[in-house]
């Protein structure tokens, strides 16, 4: 398998970096995390060769660190950019694919070494389709969303280096931080995972899930319209196109019907059990398992069932 002889991760989030610098190990021969934040976490960094530490976020944020990083990357030249893909995660990508002269890899959901280049394959068409793209710049950029690849386990202290800071032209002051409104929840880790999809006619019948999900120690999830247009639940629990990848063991699809846009977010599962009143619904084509009815008939039944 080819490998690039230098991968970089760039974040601020360990779990996030963790994630990123498992997949940099697969594609490089030599791995780097630029990370921005509390010093002390450095320690919980897994895997990376070296990190080089660009400094705090006290009253900053991780853009004005931009130029530091622009000035790293043409010193060290790095074969190729890990990023999250989060708001964030693609301006900071565009700024820095714009001063490296090169573009970004973005949406996409598998990735491998090419020579000295880049070979990923992306959503297109909403998820309709995936187109396969190879890129033989000098430096790629590739935003990646949460999922694609498994944070590994330590396997040696990375040498810390620290980055001469550089004042941007521009800059932003943080006056203030505040923790996010939305749930803590690692979906793209989780072994077992429940996701509930239209089928669901109320709010407060979440808790017939939630029970469900407890019964299995899973974690509950779900499609775009439950996170989005209801806003029943949190977006972080939104699988899908623009939500989580994941990889559990086993997921439940309960009342989704199984638009493309959710089922390239559940294809990488081992086992998938769908339950929906209609029998032509798609997403029992992608299923493993499928039960034809209502589920609020079927749910309180396994409820039962796992409970005895």
């Amino acid at each position: 398998m080819s490998k690039l002889a230098c991968v970089w991760v760039i974040g601020e989030e360990v779990a996030a970096i963790n994630e990123l610098t498992a997949g940099a190990k697969t594609l490089g021969d030599e791995t780097a995390v630029l990370f921005a934040g509390d010093r002390e976490q450095i320690a919980q960094i897994l895997g990376a060769d070296k990190v080089y530490y660009l400094g705090a976020l006290t009253d900053k944020i991780l853009e004005n660190y931009i130029p530091a990083i622009i000035n790293l990357v043409a010193e060290k030249k790095p074969n190729l950019l890990l990023i999250r893909n989060t708001k964030r995660g693609r301006l900071i990508a565009g700024a820095l694919a714009a001063n490296c002269g090169t573009n970004v890899l973005t949406d996409i959901t598998e990735i491998v070494a090419v020579g000295n280049g880049v070979e990923t394959q992306r959503m297109v068409y909403g998820g309709a389709a995936f187109r396969k793209e190879k890129s033989t710049n000098r430096i790629n950029i590739a935003c990646v969303g949460a999922g694609l690849f498994q944070a590994g386990d330590r396997q040696a202290i990375p040498s810390i280096i620290d980055v001469d800071d550089v004042t941007p032209d521009v800059s932003i002051k943080c006056l203030e931080k505040k923790a996010k409104s939305g749930e803590k929840v690692n979906l793209a880790a989780a072994k077992r995972v429940v996701g509930v999809g239209r089928g669901l006619k109320a709010a407060e019948d979440l808790k017939m899930i939630e029970a469900l999900a407890a019964e299995l120690k899973a974690e509950l999830a779900c499609s775009r319209p439950i996170a989005e247009e209801e806003k029943w639940m949190a977006k972080e629990r939104y699988i899908g196109v623009s939500g989580v990848m994941l990889k559990p063991e086993v997921y439940i699809a309960l009342g989704i019907s199984g638009q493309v846009q959710h089922t390239v977010g559940i294809n990488q599962a081992k086992t998938i059990l769908a339950i929906d009143k209609d029998k032509n619904a798609p997403i029992f084509k992608q299923a493993d398992y499928g039960i034809v009815g209502d589920m609020y008939k079927v749910v309180p039944a396994l409820i039962d069932k796992f409970r005895k």
